[in-house]
């Protein structure tokens, strides 16, 4: 009976039956990694591309500062303030943003790379605090990838790096040392006849990062932040092994092995995502809302029809909402959309009513679309005489049809 139970409660999806499978993907989970490596390994930079590639959403703290910061929410303002006054932010505050960032409607759709989080400073939360708010995540990750560099590989090219004081831009070694630059070209003279094909394709690809550094003439401005000096190099990596290890060590010994994956350091970034794609090429990706503009109705349904078709001879169709707007529909109002604010997702057409509805869509459609949605609102008025009873009826009929009063 057990068994039974269990099979009912969890059918099995029917991939050619279109609503089991809308269903089915609506209810998914999406793909969440963390990046985890000594600091200056790379995380930044590798969790960037995976999330460029994966349609995830990218979480790091900078990167949700400046978000913070652009769109003025309540911990923008305050980090503006903070900096305006010329003090730090606080990891207290920084480690808010990055959990309600995670908790956020675009990242439960899209899902997140992490990067930078359990963090080397226990200003706020020691590591083991912090991998513990990543254990109890609601959106738990489904990879780990770890990053792994000898301690004298990683200290070398750390101490090796160099930074533009105007633009920020950190250089490798290999970027503005002028030494390495000649070497590289005798390298790449040498073998030009054996294989001058590739030799070209390299020759091309070194100048377009050479030339950047050439062409601006600002060689010479480039300095060595304190960070990156040797010995603070060597104490960074030398704290990552003393209070970080072994909790992360723990926390990969909790996962799923073959959910896991270990890299080179070494390698660049794109060396390392051609591996893993051609390792979990059947992963499924996040799928994403593409929004046209039309001015007519007719003109909406006939252009966006065979707009970017999915497979030939497959248009896309109309959704069962129709014209009306998923979103208000959701908060209990019938709502015609406005065919300038159109989408598609999932191979279907949604027309929204607001420049807000559209967004919030946009963030996350997974809410307004899942069953029984669309559901027509019923609205009952209940009058009568004082003391007749009124809320008492409203009352009953909300908890029998589930409504609200």
């Amino acid at each position: 009976m057990a068994s039974s139970e269990e099979k009912q409660s969890q059918p099995f999806a029917d991939i050619f039956n279109e609503d089991e499978a809308e269903k089915s993907f609506l209810l998914s989970k999406p793909t969440c990694l963390i990046i985890l490596g000594k600091p200056g390994s790379g995380k930044k930079t590798l969790a960037r591309k995976l999330a460029q590639i994966w349609k995830c959403i990218f979480i790091e703290a900078l990167e949700v500062i400046q978000t913070n910061i652009q769109e003025k929410t309540e911990y923008g303002l305050k980090c503006q303030e903070l900096l305006f006054k010329g003090q730090s932010i606080s990891e207290e505050l920084v480690t808010e943003m990055i959990l309600k960032k995670i908790e956020s409607p675009q990242v439960t759709h899209f899902g997140y790379v992490l990067s930078g989080f359990p963090s080397l400073s226990e200003e706020y939360m020691t590591v083991s605090q912090q991998v513990e708010k990543i254990k109890n995540l609601k959106l738990k990750p489904d990879f780990l990838i770890n990053i792994k560099c000898s301690d004298y590989d990683l200290c070398q090219r750390i101490s090796g790096q160099r930074q533009h004081p105007d633009s920020g831009q950190v250089y490798q070694r290999n970027q503005w040392d002028p030494n390495i630059i000649e070497k590289h070209k005798k390298k790449k003279g040498q073998r030009e006849e054996d294989n001058e094909e590739e030799e070209d394709e390299e020759l091309e690809e070194e100048q377009t990062a050479e030339d950047p550094l050439k062409k601006s003439e600002f060689l010479h401005q480039l300095v060595q932040r304190p960070e990156d000096f040797l010995e603070n190099a060597e104490k960074r990596v030398g704290k990552y092994k003393d209070i970080m290890l072994h909790p992360l060590e723990d926390l990969m010994a909790e996962q799923d092995c073959e959910r896991i994956i270990e890299v080179d350091g070494n390698q660049q970034p794109y060396d390392l995502l051609v591996a893993k794609n051609k390792a979990y090429v059947a992963s499924d990706k996040n799928y994403i809302c593409c929004s046209c503009c039309f001015n007519k109705q007719g003109e909406l349904f006939r252009v966006l029809s065979s707009y970017q078709l999915i497979a030939r001879r497959y248009r896309w169709r109309r959704s069962r909402w129709g014209k009306a707007c998923p979103v208000a529909l959701k908060k209990g109002d019938i709502v015609m959309g406005n065919p300038d604010l159109a989408v598609s997702f999932l191979g279907k057409m949604y027309i929204l009513s607001s420049l807000a509805a559209l967004k919030a869509f946009m963030s996350n459609p997974r809410p307004y679309l899942l069953p029984p949605m669309p559901l027509p609102p019923c609205k009952v008025l209940v009058f009568g005489p004082p003391f007749s009873g009124k809320t008492t009826i409203c009352n009953l009929i909300a908890h029998k049809y589930k409504g609200k009063v």
